[in-house]
């Protein structure tokens, strides 16, 4: 029974829980106005708006403050925000009473709950967004017996334990129902709990991190099917026709979802104009819509997070709707809402009550759980190794397909919910999953390092190749600002019928709006529509290929992946095609002719270009684009003639630019000036670099004695400050239109004594960065070009 008064401007609500004789009648103020300040002596936390602020407030910054500190441990976000959840929850801070009433009192629980439900409803709802079901036809039968193993060997295991310790179990527990939907759970592996885990793992392009979303999504649609099951049975323990309108209910659902909203979302793709994004309003619409499944799924007796998961699975991934729905949503729901959803799982932790519920209570649950981690790490172990996949891959695979996160933690809610465990055995699970996740981590980047394969021992280097050889490039490109200035730089690089190009041009298209990370080879497969308007890019380069088809030969490549694997596609493509060398462009470009205007890429291309120089199996060079190298290209087919200018400091870096401007050299258009700095007073040289560098100086002058086009000339300086003014000198003297610079800072330190540490561009070393700078005042574009790191340096 419940009445409402209004008094005194106050609502008042009366309930009386029970009609029996113990129950105590409440009386509770549920709103109050708001205060008119403290200073009137008023207390901010009686009033439930400024209450709510301040929760909210208090849930964020504890959240990003357990993030913070467990970050040396290499934790995953859902343990640190599962920690910061269960600090806030009775365990630790709501052991104070004081704290409890006034940040938590019981009328203001509802408030977190439901927005902490809210927070896990969009969370499902855009990992279904981004999740590919194609991965389940293009999986392999390895992919296949892997998964089937790994979901039916820990069920069944977890099944016979559970017969065992039956008699031992409360009686909700100790139902067949609630034993097979246990059981179930323990063997299914999560997409929306592993693949963020995988994310910030940076795994996602790597071999095992596609082999586990592969693997993954079977054991999801074998675990699914499963729980629906073992759900229906539940639904009929009162009687039979419970369960049959459940199934009803759930194919009615489903085939709503399918067939009535997808045909919508593919209406919205339709009428989005190419390359645009889908229209503000179609996104609140579907925003709105999850809710609205969320209702249905909850009237029809469904558990309420299925819906919106399964709304965002018949959203087409990628561009345009997938990406857009990503795009304005995430954030908010990964930084606002999901949060809170920790803090109320948090709450319904409580180590105490766990430890005053006894061991006899836990220990049958606590076996199941035990027994469920180790049957699913040996049953895929053991397939694995059955295929031959290296014993610390297969470890690496094991750990991450064992790994535990937020469809867990909402599961675990869910059977409180059903009566199938109460809140004892729901701490001890929350801990359990904290333990497994904070242990498989850290031993899968100890066991797994996805940089290893590039690191080779062979020298794939512009000079360690045959002059006469065909010279492997891999060019980056993230837009098509960058096409016309690679494509310039090719052809001023002198590709002939005598030291034939072969050009590995690779398209970065960032990962947003789904999961599994795409690779296209254009030359077997065509682009899907959805990503048609990258196209320019792709016919530009044709259009080089066919015009130098004799001596030039290029393929196209597209890789859509996370910025932080970028450079693992890179590499990859680097090494199966055994390249000499990567281009990449600099993350700025300056435009001349529109007054020095400056254009800033994504900070993406930055952390790309370090990933790519720290990871590579050749050589690297970096563009830096001042617009000379925009000009139109028949401009440098034609007669014009083109200045170049290589600063030598010695080193392997200076070696490989010397290498590589020999070779434009023998461009016709192109006149080249090599200036070789040497230090006044001997120096404590490394001896056999000193000897390579002699001995390669000389071979290019000897080779470019007769070139009228080339010269050589040395310069003595005394410092860095001498060695910037000789180079600004040059400058003055003859207007270059390229610097061609090795990125390390050669053998002899007093070359840039004093300057060593000025540099704002690490990625382009001192010197490089020194002639990129706008107060160096030269339109020249710069070539940065580091040598090949071998294995061990």
């Amino acid at each position: 029974m419940k009445a409402m008064i209004m008094a005194g401007g106050e609502t008042h609500t009366f309930s009386h829980v029970s009609s029996r004789p113990t129950a105590p009648m409440i009386c509770r103020r549920t709103h109050k106005a708001h205060p008119f300040s403290v200073f009137y002596g008023a207390n901010p936390l009686d009033y439930s708006f400024t209450l709510v602020l301040l929760e909210i407030v208090c849930v964020i910054l504890l959240s990003r403050l357990v993030r913070f500190l467990l970050k040396p441990l290499k934790q995953p976000r859902v343990v640190s925000d599962l920690i910061g959840g269960i600090i806030i929850g009775p365990s630790v801070l709501g052991r104070n009473k004081k704290f409890a009433a006034y940040m938590f009192p019981d009328n203001s629980l509802y408030v977190l709950e439901n927005v902490g439900l809210i927070g896990f409803m969009y969370f499902l709802f855009v990992c279904g967004v981004k999740m590919d079901l194609s991965l389940i036809k293009k999986a392999g039968k390895k992919h296949m017996f892997i998964a089937l193993v790994g979901v039916t060997v820990p069920t069944l295991i977890v099944i016979a334990v559970a017969l065992i310790l039956r008699s031992q179990m409360d009686k909700d527990l100790a139902l067949f129902s609630s034993i097979g939907a246990v059981s179930a759970s323990m063997g299914i592996i999560a997409f929306p709990s592993l693949y963020p885990t995988l994310q910030e793992l940076n795994l996602l392009s790597s071999e095992i991190g596609q082999m586990a979303l592969s693997i993954c999504l079977i054991g999801d649609a074998i675990g699914v099917n499963a729980i629906v099951a073992f759900e229906a049975a539940k639904q009929g323990e009162g009687e039979a026709m419970d369960a049959l309108w459940y199934l009803i209910s759930l194919v009615l659902l489903v085939t709503f979802i399918v067939t009535g909203a997808r045909r919508v979302f593919l209406w919205i793709i339709r009428k989005t104009p190419e390359g645009k994004p889908v229209d503000q309003g179609y996104v609140v619409a579907i925003l709105l819509g999850v809710c609205v499944m969320a209702f249905l799924t909850d009237m029809l007796g469904i558990a309420i997070l299925n819906g919106p998961m399964w709304l965002g699975l018949v959203i087409p991934d990628g561009p345009p709707l997938g990406v857009t729905l990503v795009e304005k949503s995430e954030t908010i729901i990964m930084d606002l809402l999901l949060p809170f959803s920790f803090a109320f799982l948090g709450l319904f932790t409580d180590v105490s009550v766990m430890f005053a519920a006894g061991w006899s209570s836990l220990a049958p649950l606590f076996f199941m759980a035990v027994v469920g981690f180790t049957s699913r790490l040996l049953g895929t172990l053991l397939p694995c190794v059955f295929f031959d996949i290296p014993i610390r891959d297969s470890l690496a695979l094991s750990f991450i397909l064992s790994m535990r996160g937020h469809v867990e933690l909402v599961m675990y809610l869910h059977w409180m919910d059903k009566l199938i465990i109460k809140q004892p055995q729901f701490t001890m699970l929350v801990l359990f999953m904290i333990m497994v996740t904070g242990i498989a981590t850290p031993m899968v980047r100890i066991l797994y390092d996805p940089t290893k394969p590039y690191m080779v021992t062979k020298r794939r280097t512009i000079q360690h190749t045959p002059q006469d050889a065909e010279l492997g490039v891999v060019l980056c490109i993230h837009n098509k600002e960058s096409v016309a200035g690679f494509i310039n730089l090719l052809e001023v690089s002198n590709p002939s019928s005598s030291r034939p190009f072969s050009i590995f041009a690779l398209h970065l298209i960032e990962l947003v709006g789904r999961a599994a990370p795409l690779f296209f080879d254009h030359e077997h497969k065509k682009m899907p529509a959805k990503y048609a308007a990258y196209d320019a890019i792709h016919k530009a380069l044709t259009l080089y290929q066919q015009s130098r088809s004799d001596f030039v030969k290029l393929r196209s490549f597209t890789a859509v992946t996370p910025k932080l694997s970028m450079y693992q596609d890179i590499c990859k493509l680097a090494l199966e095609n055994k390249a000499a060398l990567i281009i990449l462009p600099f993350h700025k470009e300056r435009w001349e002719e529109f007054g020095g205007m400056e254009l800033v890429r994504a900070g993406a291309v930055r952390s790309v270009n370090f990933s790519v120089l720290n990871h590579a199996p050749c050589s690297v060079a970096i563009l830096v684009d001042k617009s000379g190298f925009r000009k139109p290209f028949p401009t440098l087919a034609s007669n014009h003639s083109l200045h170049f200018a290589v600063v030598f400091l010695g080193g392997a870096d200076a070696r490989e630019a010397l290498v590589y401007a020999d070779r434009m050299a023998e461009n016709k258009n192109v006149c080249l000036t090599a200036v070789r700095f040497l230090a006044h007073r001997p120096e404590k040289y490394n001896e056999m670099e000193k000897k390579l560098d002699d001995g390669l100086v000389t071979w290019f002058y000897v080779r470019n004695e007769k070139n009228n086009r080339v010269s050589y000339r040395e310069v003595v300086v005394t410092s860095g400050n001498e060695t910037m003014a000789a180079i600004k000198a040059m400058d003055v003297v003859d207007s270059f239109d390229l610097w061609i610079v090795g990125r390390k800072k050669g053998i002899a330190p007093v070359l840039l004594e004093g300057i060593g540490d000025w540099s704002d561009n690490q990625e382009l070393g001192v010197i490089g960065d020194f002639l990129a700078s706008a107060d160096f005042g030269s339109s020249a574009s710069v070539l940065v070009v580091q040598q090949q790191n071998m294995r061990g340096s």
